[in-house]
């Protein structure tokens, strides 16, 4: 089981060697990795058992550091920042080309928050990088406000959780992005959008109105390449296709394509590779002189469950 203490220290080697820790926050615990490593956002994926990508929230201490994953803060944003942060509330911008696109699903925007909790500010301070940490449950499960409710959820599945008892908030963070210079809150949350507009003026709500995908936790559909995409028998649906104008996006095996309009996502058959490659892979796709891609079905286990929801997502 799950060691249980205050020792920021101890959580600061884990997080700087790739694991994944429980974590206190104000709104809810989280489940925290190393925001700008794949594989720490993949450990995040399978120990929560996600059953989708959705994109994560980077939580750092300073907008100094936000500054430095961002390609820039409309006026708007420095306005919330400085008056909510620290606290619950989540900001989408776009992103700069280091932050992964595992972290935020394949889109452009980035979900950026400073926590209100004094361990885990301290904890950020130490770190060179930004924290991913979704709710620290299995995915379908209460939220947890505790760290023996992190224990009870998580505990065969993760070696440390750094206790800062109980959450104040116990309510996700509030999400807003910009559209144009309106500003829209995409989750309602801790921050009272009564309290925003009193900054910022009048709000846009946009929650659960459309598939959008930019709110974290509450995605209903996933980047697209803009073309046709066709799952199955790939060997199969290629025999009344021109190859010239036919994208393969394969797990492990090649086939009579030109090589520009072909990704095998892991030729060694490594489920996390596949899970790694699986935007780019997509955003390859998106070729002008490709008419249809064709794909295949992964292994339904593991990483393979996400990849394969993604996949179908994509074909919609």
């Amino acid at each position: 089981m799950a060691e249980i203490g205050k020792d920021i220290s101890k959580a600061k080697q884990l997080l700087e060697n790739g694991e994944v820790v429980g974590m206190p926050t104000e709104t809810v615990y989280g489940l925290a990795g190393n925001a700008l490593n794949e594989d720490a956002i993949l450990k995040i994926y399978s120990v929560k058992n996600r059953p989708k990508f959705d994109p994560l929230i980077a939580h750092t201490n300073s907008l100094n550091k936000i500054e430095g994953l961002v390609l820039q803060i409309p006026s708007k944003a420095y306005e919330l920042a400085n008056a909510f942060w620290p606290g619950p509330l989540t900001i989408l911008l776009n992103k700069k080309a280091s932050v992964p696109d595992l972290l935020t699903s394949g889109l452009d925007r980035v979900a950026v928050r400073i926590p209100d909790h004094p361990l885990t500010l301290e904890l950020l301070s130490v770190l060179a990088f930004p924290l991913a940490a979704p709710s620290a449950n299995p995915f379908g499960y209460v939220s947890p406000t505790s760290a023996q409710h992190v224990e009870d959820q998580l505990g065969d599945k993760i070696p440390y959780i750094l206790d800062g008892g109980p959450c104040h908030i116990g309510l996700e963070s509030t999400i807003v992005g910009f559209d144009g210079g309106d500003v829209v809150v995409y989750r309602l949350g801790g921050t009272k959008v009564e309290a925003i507009e009193e900054i910022v003026g009048k709000v846009k709500i946009q929650v659960n109105e459309s598939s959008n995908p930019a709110a974290p936790g509450m995605l209903k559909s996933h980047y697209s390449p803009g073309r046709k995409m066709i799952i199955g028998d790939i060997s199969e649906n290629l025999k009344e296709r021109n190859p010239e104008t036919t994208g393969v996006l394969s797990f492990m095996e090649t086939y009579d394509v030109p090589e520009k309009n072909q990704v095998v996502l892991s030729p060694s058959g490594d489920l996390d590779e596949a899970a790694r490659n699986i935007f780019s892979a997509l955003r390859k796709m998106d070729q002008s002189h490709i008419k249809v891609i064709l794909s295949e079905f992964l292994p339904m286990e593991g990483l393979g469950k996400a990849i394969n929801d993604r996949l179908r997502r994509a074909a919609v």
